[in-house]
């Protein structure tokens, strides 16, 4: 049997009982490792942390905790190579595709501690002025963020065990609050072997950080009020989750990242061969190929004037046709696996419920594989479908996880966003245009119905960060059907890790509250 990952809780290494879960190369097949927490005293680890932690982390400035951030990412870049080989290995990813991951997070991290180091020897955030509540000044109230004297549990998804990691701890541990995390099963073992580097090198308090791996039995059972849990995951968790004991009775705070239905939209001004209509097909193929389409952020939906159909559907499925699927260790495959076999067994399922109401473009389930046994392997070839029937409800309301998209024309700007809006909700939309102007309009239309609105002309199509890369900088998250959620957005992810409350008393007594401490 292969080595059972220990979970670090409570200050110390434990394994879990049983023979546990198996990581598998989803490539090959193989075994790698096992996971379990079971038998483990998950209330007591949350104890610790909550106790030793949180006192520990909360004792030191905004300042002092963006050091510990930085700290952890120094210990990620030494480690950076043996990241790539459990990447490869565990998600079957290729170096470009892992580098998202492995690299985002260390970014994610010093950009952290930069605007950390900028709050300076505070502990706590004033939020906006004193407001009098006397006619003569004398009795004011002051609204103020101070951490929750809590634990922030992350329960992660498969498709990003570093960056989902470290872009929920970096605005946890900045604010003060311990972290326990969850990170999904099937590729747990990078996010263990990070945690196990950064505890080796002792860079965090006793209690400042855990993992536990294998299931999250139990870990929703020892929260306490003043706890907060961040999930990212599948609508249906998502909902047994807020169902909870913990976040009914207990009021424990939920933040949810689930489907989302994301579109790239090409506006009317833009006809083929237009630097815009290029830059939308650049797009496309790079977000249905990247790691194999396993990105929350993933364009689903493609919108395109009614005229340029045809078009459209003919220049990505002949980038598509150049896509090279198959083992990662080959340097000539350009798009690697799934994460598991059953998640390959979850596309297949989904591409043949959508081709119930679409005709295939490019089929991407006849793509021939390098280096790998398609009956084995959980590669897959990237898959365009196109819906002339734009009506076709269950295209605005299937996501297939991994490299499947669907074109879809629209007869009118009216048609297009109404049609967008069908996703009831998303983490993101691009559009493409030549019109600044018309840019601005369409962007307003659409923007309470997601999360981001990613604008991209020929102005900045060579600086462009890209539809479904996540950048600290800008919010991650989306209302509706992506879950209601709010994540990163520069020293705005703080809030969730803090408590707004407002203190109401004497001028003097205020002026004494200062500036956010000591």
């Amino acid at each position: 049997m292969s080595t059972l990952l220990p979970n670090f809780l409570a200050g110390r290494w434990q394994a879990g009982d049983g023979p546990g879960a198996p990581l598998f190369d989803p490539v090959s097949g193989a075994e790698l490792a096992r996971v379990s927490s079971a038998g483990l005293d998950l209330a007591a680890a949350c104890e610790y942390a909550r106790h030793e932690g949180g006192t520990a982390l909360r004792a030191l400035t905004y300042r002092e905790r963006a050091g510990l951030l930085a700290a952890i990412a120094d210990v990620l870049k030494a480690n950076r190579d043996r990241y790539f080989d459990i990447a490869l290995a565990n998600s079957g990813t290729t170096h470009r595709d892992s580098a998202v991951d492995i690299d985002g997070a260390i970014f994610t991290l010093g950009q952290y501690a930069r605007w950390g180091t900028e709050l300076g020897d505070a502990r706590w955030l004033p939020d906006g002025e004193a407001v009098p509540l006397a006619k003569d000044g004398s009795f004011r109230s002051q609204h103020v963020s101070v951490p929750v004297r809590g634990l922030a549990l992350f329960i992660n998804a498969f498709n990003f065990p570093a960056w989902g990691l470290w872009e929920k701890a970096a605005p946890a541990l900045l604010s003060g609050v311990p972290v326990v995390a969850k990170p999904a099963t099937a590729t747990a073992w990078l996010a263990q072997a990070m945690v196990a580097d950064v505890i080796a090198a002792g860079v965090l308090p006793p209690g400042a950080l855990s993992i536990a791996c294998g299931s999250a039995r139990g870990l929703l059972d020892a929260l306490q009020p003043f706890d907060v849990v961040s999930f990212t995951g599948s609508a249906d968790t998502a909902a047994a989750i807020r169902a909870h004991d913990a976040v009914v009775r207990r009021s424990v705070r939920v933040n949810v990242e689930a489907d989302s239905l994301n579109s790239a939209l090409l506006l009317p001004d833009a006809p083929p061969g237009s630097p815009a209509f290029d830059l939308l097909i650049d797009e496309v193929v790079r977000e249905m190929t990247v790691k194999s389409g396993q990105k929350c952020t993933a364009i689903r939906r493609i919108f395109v004037p009614a005229a340029h159909y045809a078009d459209a559907g003919r220049a990505i499925s002949a980038r598509l046709a150049q896509i090279t699927v198959g083992d990662p260790r080959n340097d000539a495959v350009r798009m690697g696996s799934l994460v598991s076999r059953a998640q390959w067994e979850s596309v297949r399922a989904g591409i043949a419920q959508l081709r119930r109401h679409a005709e295939v473009l490019h089929d991407g389930e006849a793509t021939p594989l390098v280096d790998a046994d398609p009956s084995v392997s959980a590669c897959i070839g990237p898959t365009l479908l196109g819906a002339p029937d734009a009506s076709a409800g269950a295209v605005h309301e299937i996501e297939v996880f991994g490299p499947v998209a669907t074109l879809l024309p629209y007869r009118d700007l009216d048609d297009a966003t109404r049609q967008v809006r069908l996703g009831q909700g998303s983490l993101v939309t691009s559009i493409y245009t030549g019109d600044d102007a018309l840019a601005a309009r369409v962007a307003l239309e659409l923007a309470d119905a997601h999360g981001r609105l990613h604008v991209v002309t020929p102005a900045v199509g060579a600086t462009h960060s890209g539809h479904g890369n996540v950048m600290p900088m800008s919010l991650h998250g989306g209302p509706g059907r992506a879950g209601g959620g709010e994540e990163l957005g520069g020293l705005r992810a703080l809030q969730f890790y803090h408590r707004r409350t407002a203190i109401q008393g004497a001028g003097s007594v205020l002026d004494g509250l200062g500036a956010g401490g000591p």
